[in-house]
């Protein structure tokens, strides 16, 4: 296949033959399934192989891959803020830095994995939804508004603050609690690892 021109890519068993037009693509299809489960005695996964068009997205180890794109996968990044989501529950008992503490690595793997994707923009939002759920943390654990209220004069904040909600999701996006737990504060303080700060989209040269 590679003496025609063919390009393989494999990982453990899944494997990618990119070929210059749809009948050479078909014949490479009945070639490598006839070798693999005649010869090797292997059974092809029929729901998952199939022809595609890269300008329609070539869906491959967790990414999309187009002409001129890669994207992560819908489902990937469900599954990852799922995972969040249990590990921000609002009646966790542990401390703000200590379910930060948890998160990172989490978010770190994530990232090291997919970086190679053009995925800045789906990371902005990620950590945007994530810093309003830690707020939504911290306001609970903090229980009445005037805990709220003297972190703000602490942080030099004047003038007469209202009482919000402490158990709201919605007040976790409030100005008051943005300015109490502000974005620098949860990064630079308590060490949330940055998925947004970091560089994506990476291409390595194929050797």
């Amino acid at each position: 296949m590679k003496s025609r021109g063919h390009r393989i890519v494999r990982y453990a068993d899944d494997t990618l033959i990119l070929c210059g037009s749809k009948p050479a693509a078909e014949n490479a299809l009945a070639v490598a399934t006839g070798y693999l489960e005649g010869e090797l005695k292997l059974i092809v996964n029929r729901s998952k192989t199939h022809l595609t068009h890269s300008r329609d997205g070539i869906a491959f180890l967790g990414v999309v891959i187009g002409p001129r794109y890669t994207r992560i996968q819908a489902k990937k990044l469900q599954r990852l803020k799922a995972r969040l989501k249990v590990q921000t529950r609002r009646n966790t008992g542990a401390n703000l830095a200590e379910v930060i503490r948890q998160l990172n690595p989490v978010l770190r793997g994530f990232l090291t994995y997919f970086r190679i994707a053009n995925c800045a923009r789906p990371m902005k939002g990620l950590m945007s939804w994530l810093r309003r759920r830690l707020r939504a943390i911290q306001l609970k654990q903090w229980k009445r508004p005037s805990r709220l209220h003297r972190r703000l004069r602490q942080l030099d904040y004047r003038g007469v603050f209202s009482a919000i909600g402490m158990q709201s999701w919605r007040n976790a996006q409030s100005p008051l609690a943005s300015y109490a737990m502000p974005n620098r504060w949860l990064h630079d303080e308590l060490g949330l690892f940055d998925l947004s700060s970091q560089r994506v989209g990476l291409c390595f040269p194929v050797i």
